[in-house]
């Protein structure tokens, strides 16, 4: 009982300390070193959550949101923390999974639809499986069967394999140019940012048409950014636009409008954000 009451004042003095910082919200950055033993295979992973919706927690007063960030190929797993943070300051509980190791051989590019891959996806599988069953024991209080799924490019597609996998753990998909496994094998609302092309085009299939994309319940963002720009290594602009349009499709806002857009230059997205995301005053 005395630890419960101490951890209530711990809570409302974390949510003054919020009152009083305004917008800049104490989010608490881990990396895990785990291991699992029964795969003999080494999975970091990067913890963020916010630091007062983590006290809540352990107070039993809040059930946290869970979501799995996904990395891209060469990308770390601690890459991706403009996204992490983002989604940690809205009350998820973020963990961030390293993947690749280096011990592992190199991503395969061979076979159509993605057959020289899906080993990996697998393996993806099993790490996110893995990682839920560590962080049950770790943040007990968290809703480990109503997933988000994040991944940027091959991240992306691990995302939307396991989706299709366990299509009973995922309330929603995003990913960040994933190339190789459709979209349509999500059951759940899934919003895609796409780059402007280059070297970097998904196989046929990947993306579906819009009047596809409008009956499964797919949001297309058609971006003027590269894909290996999809990261913290991206510029301030990217994180911003791209921020601002994943805040409304986690809020449950209709993004589907951004869909209509083949390139996004800096005045659409001001004039449409101005129009669809309008600041309170």
């Amino acid at each position: 009982m005395k630890r419960k009451l101490t951890i209530v004042l711990g809570v409302m003095l974390g949510m003054a300390g919020v009152f009083y910082g305004g917008a800049k919200l104490a989010i608490r950055h881990e990396r895990l070193a785990l291991y699992d033993a029964a795969r003999d295979r080494s999975v970091p992973v990067d913890l963020y959550i916010r630091r007062d919706k983590e006290m809540k927690a352990m107070a039993g007063m809040e059930t946290l949101r869970v979501a799995i960030l996904n990395h891209g190929n060469t990308v770390g797993s601690q890459e991706y923390s403009f996204i992490a943070n983002l989604m940690a300051a809205r009350g998820f509980l973020v963990a961030s999974i390293q993947h690749d190791l280096p011990t592992d051989a190199p991503l395969s590019m061979a076979g159509y639809p993605y057959v020289g891959r899906l080993p990996v996806y697998q393996r993806g599988v099993q790490n996110i499986l893995y990682v839920i069953d560590e962080l049950k024991k770790r943040e007990p209080n968290a809703d480990y069967d109503r997933l988000t799924m994040v991944g940027h490019s091959n991240g992306g597609d691990i995302s939307v394999y396991f989706a299709g996998e366990h299509p009973e753990l995922i309330t929603r998909v995003v990913t960040f140019d994933n190339l190789r496994v459709p979209l349509t094998q999500v059951k759940a609302k899934v919003l895609s940012f796409r780059s402007f092309g280059g070297n970097f085009k998904p196989d046929p299939g990947v993306v579906p048409d819009d009047e596809d994309c409008e009956k499964a319940g797919i949001s297309v963002v058609k971006t003027n950014f590269d894909h290996t720009q999809m990261s913290d290594r991206g510029p301030d602009e990217l994180k911003e636009q791209f921020g601002n349009i994943l805040e409304g499709f986690l809020e449950g806002k209709d993004v589907s409008a951004f869909a209509m857009n083949k390139k996004l230059n800096e005045k659409q997205v001001a004039d449409m954000m101005a129009r669809y995301f309008p600041v309170n005053p």
